[in-house]
């Protein structure tokens, strides 16, 4: 897989985490809040895509789990394949602090495992396959101190609870490393917008400008890293979950001369619940005897009526 590995992970993880940036609008103590979205990924206007996220928010700790398929136009010019991430970890001064990732991204000619576990954002245990190969820029210890997961990596607090959408949701810098490659994503404010999901949201949005900084771990050359590097401008644009203090991303787009790329959601649902206070997130332990899910580790099942998402081995998280 001469270009597609680092396509791939750089596509659909950064259109992952997009699909799961959360930052913080209000109050809300001692709840328990879920998102479910799905989204559909288009080129030139053209559909070539689909991604669904599953997030379940304690009131200290997280759970978040996305697939993702990319293919049609985009698989001769950027990256085809499926995918599917997940993480969870804890929350401390209104920030997330991942403890663990997975990731799993295939492609007709190769396959990609990324297990990972965290502490205090400095990466202690990895294992991922295909080990890197001689041509790509080589990561060094220092790439992975200080980081976040994708999925993590847009999961904060705003400037000030009770803000509503503020300006200051996009001034930040997110430094991101999936197992196989470290990047930073620069957001800045844009504008403010209004959308409106075909089920679910409608209503206002903050948009962020992203700039795509790739550092290690990639291959210069690679289609997809010229792509999103070469100053092209790519939006998000952000809206609340109600009752919440978070924000998610309702969409993304690329600007191209040639064509845009966007993922956007056609349903966009939020709840919250009251919970307990210092409750942790709905999370279930696998059935006893059952082997972990390791080639689609976020494959829905049904456990009592309920629809469960395994999040890692041995963590179910259900709704």
């Amino acid at each position: 897989m001469s270009r597609s590995r680092t396509a791939q992970t750089t596509l659909l993880a950064v259109g992952s985490a997009l699909a799961l940036i959360t930052a913080t609008v209000s109050d809300r103590a001692h709840a328990e809040g879920h998102l479910d979205a799905s989204y559909t990924i288009s080129f030139a206007r053209i559909p070539v895509g689909e991604m669904t996220a599953t997030a379940v928010f304690g009131e200290s700790e997280y759970a978040l789990s996305v697939r993702a398929r990319a293919g049609g136009a985009l698989k001769a010019v950027l990256v085809d394949g499926e995918a599917s991430f997940s993480t969870q970890g804890t929350i401390k001064d209104g920030h997330p602090v991942p403890t663990t990732f997975t990731s799993k991204i295939v492609s007709n000619t190769e396959t990609s495992d990324v297990r990972m576990v965290l502490d205090e954002g400095n990466v202690k245990e990895l294992v991922a396959t295909p080990p890197p190969s001689s041509d790509r820029v080589p990561v060094t210890n220092s790439n992975r101190q200080r980081v976040v997961d994708p999925l993590s990596a847009l999961l904060f607090s705003a400037a000030a609870p009770g803000e509503g959408l503020s300006q200051e949701t996009c001034r930040r810098t997110l430094p991101i490393f999936n197992g196989h490659e470290r990047y930073d994503l620069k957001l800045a404010y844009k504008r403010m917008d209004k959308v409106t999901a075909e089920k679910g949201y409608a209503g206002p949005v903050v948009v962020c400008s992203v700039s795509y900084e790739p550092i290690s771990g990639h291959r210069a050359n690679i289609p997809l890293v010229k792509y999103l590097s070469e100053g092209r401008e790519i939006q998000i644009a952000l809206a609340p979950i109600t009752g919440t203090r978070l924000l998610a991303p309702f969409r993304l787009l690329v600007v191209s001369t040639l064509a845009n790329l966007m993922i956007e959601a056609n349903r966009f649902e939020t709840n919250m619940a009251p919970g307990p206070a210092g409750a942790p997130p709905n999370v279930a332990p696998a059935p006893t005897g059952s082997p972990p899910n390791a080639a689609h580790p976020s494959e829905p099942t049904r456990r009592d009526d309920k629809q469960c998402v395994e999040v890692r081995s041995g963590i179910t998280v259900c709704r």
